[in-house]
């Protein structure tokens, strides 16, 4: 295992099965739109799930790429649909456990549409013996830094 592969296993180790974090989408004509989302992550990749007749399930079939945030991490990327979640076992079996109330109120239901995000690019903050650091991860690139953040 290089050191990229490494790292990135570390930071996804570190991340956890899920957390819920903001979604950034682009509006047809400019502006972009933020939300909180329920996000569940496996092997490197977060899923979401989403009513078809919401403004961002419009959003994201019309540009796919989008932002996620939460605390100190930064991840850009592109979404995909796959369908139904009630459709993906792995998935349900996962958001179960995380979000139980949400499950039953919403994963059943036959507008509900599930997205893959994959990232493009992660930025984290840390802080190394109380100076504040920059984690970068380029996913296209397989590239790794982290650096100490000079203004």
């Amino acid at each position: 295992m290089g050191m990229f592969e490494e790292k990135s296993a570390a930071f996804w180790q570190e991340f956890g099965p899920g957390r819920k974090m903001v979604l950034s989408t682009a509006r047809a004509g400019g502006g972009v739109s933020s939300r909180m989302m329920s996000v569940v992550q496996l092997e490197g990749v977060l899923y979401f799930q989403t009513d078809c007749a919401m403004r961002k399930y419009a959003q994201l079939l019309a540009e796919p790429r989008a932002a996620l945030c939460e605390g100190n991490i930064q991840l850009e990327g592109v979404c995909r649909e796959m369908g139904r979640p009630a459709g993906c076992p792995w998935f349900c079996e996962a958001y179960r456990s995380l979000y139980p109330g949400s499950f039953e109120r919403y994963t059943p239901l036959e507008c509900e549409r599930l997205f893959a995000f994959e990232s493009t690019s992660i930025r984290r903050w840390l802080y190394i013996e109380g100076e504040p650091h920059i984690e970068l991860f380029d996913m296209a690139l397989r590239h790794h830094e982290l650096r100490p953040y000079c203004p």
